[in-house]
């Protein structure tokens, strides 16, 4: 994919009202899910919740690897429930062309399903809310990982068959429930944490710049809340008080409670956060990078979004600012060099790359101050230059 097929039409399903009238500003609105339950061993009481909250005739979509582990106990604990179940296994990618197979796979049994379980990591999850909206059902999502905001929002990134960014779909509404079992977050990787860390830190910065912009706009069509931008503050603050520690405890694959703070600040005040809150250059710049194959191949969302931070601070010419997050990206293992992402400053013609996907994202015009191409290149490469120096 060359970034000529970079076209973000952002497909808002949900969409604030068409005109508006002399003198009339975007409303606010702020979105969430139904409910929010975190802790460990939460997966085993899915069954409790999901019947709660009126789920009967249930389809599950994870992964073989997913079925065997957490997802098998999520299975157990519906049937528990007297839930009627059954599975979808996930094709690996958040395309159109998965969503649109598994929807009519649903479609063509003969009995219909009131809710879709979207259990795994974030792509996994997209692709639930969009099969979900295809079908008119709730869907309710289980992530696995603490890997990224996507659980608790009413959006879905959709991607090429091979791994591009490709567009995003808004729509009415929020999963009906999110369901965090500690547990499993603690058994895996670090790694996963610690990208859920950068896409998290990314959400203060974003929410900040859409906020300071008058005509900023959140991925609903409004003007960000006071209540989203006051999370997304919070979220930053929870990581830089307690993400290093959250790091040993995963390390240990023991739940703290440094380790619970992080993961609600990973999923549920950046995922609210970003989501009413707002995105600019960070996420414009992460996504960017994905037209880079073996970037997107080898590291995670997260991981790009924290180049991206220090590239929206270098922008905004917030040096302390970005020595500060630079400096907590070091302690916790993130990337703050392009090499680090097994890219080159000397290699232009990926960087204009880039660069011109990142210039495609919708939402980069949140910032307060007009970004051209050369700017937000500029931008990245000082962002480089502070983490070699922080590296050396």
């Amino acid at each position: 994919m060359t970034t000529d097929d970079i076209a973000y039409s952002a497909r808002a399903l949900f969409v604030a009202p068409a005109a508006l009238g002399p003198g009339q500003t975007a409303p606010r609105i702020f979105g969430s899910p139904s409910r929010y339950i975190q802790g460990p061993g939460t997966i085993d009481h899915a069954g409790h919740y999901l019947s709660r909250l009126g789920f009967r005739r249930c389809t599950v979509l994870l992964t073989a690897r997913c079925l065997q582990a957490e997802g098998g106990r999520l299975v157990d604990s519906m049937r528990r429930s007297g839930l009627t179940v059954d599975t979808l296994a996930f094709g690996g990618e958040c395309s159109f062309e998965e969503i649109e197979r598994q929807t009519a796979t649903l479609r063509a049994r003969p009995e219909a399903v009131d809710g879709l379980v979207a259990v795994g990591g974030g792509k996994v999850i997209d692709a639930g809310r969009a099969i979900a909206q295809r079908l008119g059902i709730p869907v309710a999502a289980v992530p696995s990982l603490a890997s990224n905001d996507a659980p608790c929002a009413a959006l879905s990134v959709i991607y090429t068959n091979e791994g591009v960014t490709a567009d995003a779909e808004i729509y009415d509404s929020n999963p009906v429930l999110v369901l965090v079992d500690t547990t499993v977050i603690a058994q895996a990787d670090a790694r996963y944490l610690v990208a859920g860390m950068g896409d998290a830190m990314a959400t203060w910065y974003e929410a900040r710049a859409c906020a300071r912009n008058p005509g900023g706009m959140t991925v609903f069509g409004g003007r960000p809340t006071l209540a989203a931008t006051a999370l997304a503050e919070l979220c930053a603050n929870t990581l830089y008080a307690h993400g290093v520690a959250a790091l040993s405890a995963v390390q240990a694959h023991r739940v703290e409670e440094s380790l619970e703070k992080i993961v609600e600040a990973n999923i549920l005040l950046s995922g609210l956060g970003y989501e009413s809150g707002g995105l600019a250059v960070a996420h414009a710049v992460a996504q960017g990078y994905t037209v880079v194959d073996r970037v997107h191949r080898n590291f995670m969302h997260g991981e790009m979004v924290a180049m991206g931070v220090l590239a929206q601070l270098m922008l905004e010419d917030s040096a302390e600012e970005a020595d500060k997050a630079a400096r907590f990206f070091v302690a916790v293992g993130l990337p703050v060099s392009l090499k680090q992402l097994d890219l080159s400053v000397d290699n232009q013609a990926e960087l204009q790359a880039v660069v011109a996907a990142a210039m495609a994202f919708p939402f980069i015009a949140n910032m307060p101050f007009e970004v051209s191409a050369d700017t937000l290149l500029a931008a990245m490469v000082a962002a480089d230059e502070l983490g070699r120096s922080l590296l050396a």
